[in-house]
């Protein structure tokens, strides 16, 4: 078997109705888009966890956080009513990467970007790749997007360099470069669309000129909400974006894709494209409550950092010439593990269940065939930066169930007729209430979930 290229480009913070092709009328993404017409759009796609080191492990593990043991964003530490729990400050090396199982099968592996999972001992070349371009154990570019960035493993640009543009630049290159003989696996993990929200000027003006057309700028984008549960932000108050309309952000969004579109262009031209399979998904939801609250995941509920599905739902596109239809769609629901059974299995590689234990293969949607995927879990003890409180959830079939520990309080939702979640089912439905509360007790105690305590120090 003639093994296919793979890159993997995971955005940092995108929102599912971030793209154009999602549904969005003020961002303009039409390299995406033309991605999306060429392969698979998956509707309910999810990342593991609503905030990012949590869901990276669970790509490279295909595990779910809690059975890894990085359940929150490394570097986080918050308490409200709740303590905080431990979790595992880097991605531990007794896990056997994605990376590292094709490295093993004759892959060329690169990370480009973000990585957020811990510095040596474990940073991207400890964990099976080969090259390792602007992974460190940041979570965002501590310098902005400008160069100089400082970031220990990219030598600085030119002073005003734009980041997405460099590490897009960097992926070009290890593509042009490639040995022809062997396949490779590009791990283009971008910082964009991370805060902070920082973009070329010209795109900038673009979309304040946008939103003044649509009349956007004439109407108070944010609501006020409820103070934050979480101790260190108790005197500050939640702030829900309403409508896409952020100028900055929608440039940050149109640079990126303008990226991507570059990236493909230059895979075309090494004549790799016909072989090489592109997944493009994010990491968690899109920021929508707090820190700028720069865009908005309607007719999602909340965003990152939330049980909600506004935290979790994210764009998930996948070409792969002569295997995946083009223009084609799927709305079975799949998360974060199910990448490290399917890739392998593109490859021709056996399956590891041992390791990618909670991850299921869906090559079986490229060729139109059902998928039982099984319900899906969440595990996020930690109260976010961004308003929610510490819980876990479950989605099975149509329903999920959210149980938060604080109140000890259940929330059931029909996505199917409810999309939105505003109306909570669990006192009129009962059995199903009863039935996923079960399911999801049960998997907690299989993947060793820590659950928070009161605490004891909590000042209201």
């Amino acid at each position: 078997m003639n093994k296919p290229n793979i890159i993997f480009i995971l955005i940092d913070d995108m929102g599912w109705k971030d793209l154009g092709c999602y549904g969005s009328s003020f961002y303009e993404t039409p390299h995406i888009d033309k991605l999306a017409s060429e392969g698979m759009l998956f509707t309910d796609a999810y990342a593991a966890c609503p905030v990012c080191s949590p869901t990276r492990a669970s790509i490279l593990t295909g595990k779910y956080p809690a059975r890894v043991g990085v359940t929150q964003f490394i570097g986080g530490h918050t308490v409200g009513r709740l303590e905080d729990v431990p979790y595992f400050h880097q991605l531990p090396m007794s896990e056997r990467s994605l990376a590292q199982t094709l490295k093993d099968h004759g892959y060329a592996t690169w990370h480009v970007g973000k990585w957020h999972l811990g510095n040596s001992p474990t940073s991207p070349t400890d964990h099976g790749f080969d090259i390792n371009i602007a992974g460190c154990d940041w979570g965002m570019p501590q310098n902005g997007y400008f160069s100089p960035w400082n970031i220990e493993t990219l030598e600085n640009g030119e002073d005003g360099e734009y980041l997405t543009d460099r590490l897009t630049d960097e992926s070009i290159r290890l593509i042009k470069e490639a040995d022809a003989d062997q396949p490779f696996f590009l791990n283009l993990w971008h910082y964009a669309v991370h805060t902070p929200i920082e973009s070329p000027d010209p795109l900038i003006q673009k979309y304040e000129k946008k939103a003044a057309l649509l009349g956007l700028d004439k109407e108070n984008p944010l609501e006020e909400g409820e103070n934050f549960p979480c101790q260190h932000k108790k005197h500050l108050k939640v702030q829900r974006r309403k409508f896409q309309s952020d100028p900055a952000y929608a440039a940050m969004v149109e640079n990126l894709d303008q990226n991507i579109g570059r990236l493909m262009n230059a895979l075309e031209e090494s004549g790799q494209a016909d072989n090489t399979l592109i997944i493009f998904t994010s990491d968690n939801g899109g920021l929508s409550t707090a820190e700028g609250s720069p865009t908005s995941n309607a007719p999602l509920h909340e965003g990152k950092g939330w049980m909600y599905e506004g935290g979790t739902r994210e764009p998930l596109i996948i070409k792969w010439p002569h295997n995946v239809p083009a223009g084609s769609r799927s709305s079975t629901p799949l998360t974060s593990t199910d990448f490290y059974p399917t890739l392998p299995e593109a490859a021709g590689i056996d399956p590891l269940p041992h390791q990618h234990v909670d991850g299921k293969s869906f090559i079986p949607l490229f060729n139109s065939e059902p998928l039982e995927r099984g319900p899906l879990f969440w595990h996020y003890p930690h109260y976010s930066n961004q308003g929610d409180t510490p819980g876990c959830s479950i989605r099975d079939g149509d329903w999920k169930l959210i149980h938060f520990f604080e109140d000890d309080r259940l929330e059931l939702y029909h996505l199917a007729n409810d999309l939105s979640e505003t109306t909570n089912l669990a006192e009129t439905e009962p059995k199903k209430t009863k039935e996923l509360k079960q399911k999801l007790d049960d998997w907690k105690i299989s993947v060793g979930a820590l659950i928070p305590k009161k605490n004891v120090n909590y000042i209201p």
